[in-house]
């Protein structure tokens, strides 16, 4: 008996360890199964791009117009170097993308990529100039139709000059038949969830920018051939409609057989608030109005959903004076799936028991999801957990894009580790992105407020937005040549469109200062800049008259500034290809002002109707440059809608 009893301290000793041993070995397994599954994604992408590699390189001889009609001429040259990289030195690893760029001085394009190959030949002992390599590079290069030459200069540049004739007729291609992308053979189902505002709560500035961003970002993405989702995640659904209905039943006790005029539902939620911190009684009801509610009493879902029409009748006015289309899901959307997903997660044994909470950790985060409260109810993080099944499971998306403000990139961050953790999520099928962005701001630099320190309603911005843009119009005397109908066209083309635009031209992840005065100015990158522009375009093809019979010559791209403005026309699907990577539309605007740019350069130097200076009468066209002129209206305007911004025929 002695003896057992002095075994027991080494068999609790060998106990402990084993636990630690087994707690070892579990985190090793998980940071086994999360590196795997980043593996599984990296092997995903690896495909991808040999499959479209493979699909480049055996086309890249000849360009066929029709397959190439929104041509991606940066990614044409970087797929001919890669392989010329991988002919010429085979041995050679980590060297990535090859660095090509535009507008070099010396030639259309121009790769970089020698230095860097020097550099890791040296680190396997072989010196060599990045003038040889770079000759090397050229020896190896594939022929390609869209390139007229290719030479070697200084320390190793490699010069690209394009082929005149060759996109010559991709434009003339998109003249003809527009621009429009090839049909994709494999179009993926994309969700993208952004406005989001709280029912009960008038839209403010805060909602501006994830309304702008967002449906730009829809609009790319379905231009591209996309099966794009547009999710408006309004909160719909908690506490506060318990205070809301405690307040409709006392204000209005007749609420369902009259309805009741609470317009202002602001209002009604401040009142009800107030009552809700200050009542102990009212407090109470509003709890029990909660719970009955969850439990879809009849009378009290009637009340929400008195309630929730009003406000969508409010969102739906912003929305349509912006021309934004978006499907409503609210959180109510969601509360079976939520009580589903709690049972699955508990069933997995991935909740953990903390002081009556029901928490989730994954191995990657230092904080845990809340997924049920102490009292039984649910947060954001159930409702967003629960959304993110449905989209995966219901909606078959491969990829899900969130557009809300940087400061809930944790939230989110969080959201994502524990849907990988919970098997979820699997990043080697589906996409989920965060799009974060900055804050308006006024122009003291403090957040956006009213000057009693409100918070500014969109209406109201809107409001004054068609006010200035009319004054401006005014101002320039453009209310003695246009009509009323073509006035209030251009006042709300300009007015919103200047809203949309001063947003969108900057990085959304940085915060920018909301001027009417600046986003006003008809000079540099501004809406009003790039409207004017395409109204001159137009307005240069239609004082033509008949002679717009006479339009059947090649677009003429001889002289320098026809020849930059076409070149600058084709970077266009680069543009959107960065897009729909990086979620940055300024580089779209930064494009179209490029083009606007270019081509009054182009048009102050080309002639393209030569007029008799006593009559005013035509006497010769420039055939070439007005089909040139028609090309780049239509680039600027298939940009402009994909910012979301109206265009016009007179300004």
């Amino acid at each position: 008996m002695d003896a057992i009893l002095d075994s027991i301290p080494q068999l609790i000793k060998d106990i402990e360890q084993l636990e630690d041993f087994k707690a070892e070995k579990e985190n090793e397994r998980q940071l086994l199964e999360s590196q795997n599954q980043k593996l599984r994604y990296r092997l995903k992408l690896l495909k991808e791009a040999g499959i479209k590699e493979s699909n480049e390189e055996s086309s890249m001889n000849s360009i066929n117009i029709e397959e190439h009609a929104l041509i991606n001429l940066h990614s044409i040259l970087i797929s001919l170097f890669s392989n010329a990289i991988k002919t010429a030195y085979p041995t050679l690893e980590d060297i990535g993308q090859p660095a090509v760029s535009a507008g070099s001085k010396f030639a259309d394009y121009q790769c970089n990529a020698s230095m860097q190959i020097c550099k890791l030949l040296k680190a396997k002992g072989e010196n060599v100039s990045p003038n040889v390599v770079a000759k090397k590079l050229v020896e190896c290069l594939g022929q390609c139709n869209i390139i007229e030459k290719v030479d070697v200069s200084g320390q190793g540049f490699i010069n690209v000059w394009l082929s005149r004739n060759k996109l010559r007729d991709i434009l003339q291609y998109v003249l003809e038949n527009n621009l429009k992308p090839k049909p994709l053979t494999n179009p993926q189902k994309i969700v993208i969830d952004f406005s989001s505002p709280n029912v009960a709560k008038e839209m403010h500035v805060g909602h501006l920018r994830s309304t702008i961003i967002g449906d730009s970002l829809c609009r790319v993405f379905e231009f591209i051939g996309h099966d794009v989702l547009r999710i408006n995640h309004i909160g719909d659904w908690g506490t506060q409609f318990g205070m809301l209905i405690a307040l409709l039943q006392d204000k209005f006790p007749n609420y369902k057989t009259e309805s009741p005029p609470i317009n202002d539902l602001q209002q009604f939620y401040k009142q009800s608030k107030v009552l809700f911190d200050s009542d102990l009684e009212f407090k109470k009801r509003a709890y029990e109005c909660v719970v009955k509610l969850q439990s879809m009493s009849p009378d009290h879902v009637q009340a929400w959903k008195l309630i929730c029409d009003v406000s969508r009748k409010e969102f739906q006015k912003i929305y349509e004076r912006l021309n934004i289309s978006i499907i409503e899901r609210g959180e109510s959307f969601y509360q079976s799936r939520m009580e589903n997903l709690v049972k699955d997660l508990e069933n997995k044994g991935f909740l953990e028991n903390d002081n009556g909470r029901k928490i989730m950790w994954s191995p990657e985060s230092s904080i845990p999801l809340t997924v049920v409260k102490s009292d039984g109810g649910f947060t954001y993080d159930t409702s967003d957990f629960a959304t993110l099944k449905q989209r995966i499971e219901e909606e078959k998306a491969d990829r899900i894009i969130y557009v809300v403000d940087s400061g809930q990139s944790v939230h989110f961050d969080i959201l994502k580790k524990c849907a990988i953790h919970s098997g979820l999520l699997d990043p080697s099928k589906v996409r989920m992105d965060f799009v974060g962005f900055g804050v308006v701001l006024g122009e003291d630099k403090k957040k956006f407020k009213t000057r009693s320190g409100d918070t500014v309603r969109l209406v109201s911005l809107l409001d004054e937005g068609i006010k200035r843009a009319r004054d401006k119009l005014v101002e320039k005397g453009r209310d003695k040549v246009l009509t009323d109908k073509e006035l209030q066209l251009a006042e709300t083309a300009v007015a919103y469109g200047c809203i949309k635009y001063a947003d969108l031209c900057h990085n959304r992840s940085h915060d920018y200062v909301f001027s009417f005065d600046k986003m006003l100015d008809d000079k540099g990158n501004t809406a009003v800049y790039l409207l004017y522009t395409l109204t001159r375009i137009r307005s240069i093809i239609n004082n033509l008259g008949t002679h717009t019979q006479d339009l059947n010559e090649p677009i003429s791209l001889d002289h320098d500034k026809e020849w930059k403005l076409a070149k600058t026309l084709l970077r266009f699907s680069e543009v959107l290809s960065k897009i729909t990577e990086d979620f940055c539309l300024h580089h779209l605007c930064e494009y179209l002002y490029d083009v606007a740019t270019i081509f009054n350069e182009f048009y102050d130097n080309c002639y393209c109707i030569e007029k008799n200076p006593q009559t005013g009468e035509i006497v010769k066209v420039f055939t070439g440059r007005i089909l040139l002129c028609k090309v780049t209206a239509q680039y600027m305007n298939t940009g402009l809608n994909l910012l979301g911004i109206n265009t016009v025929s007179r300004m």
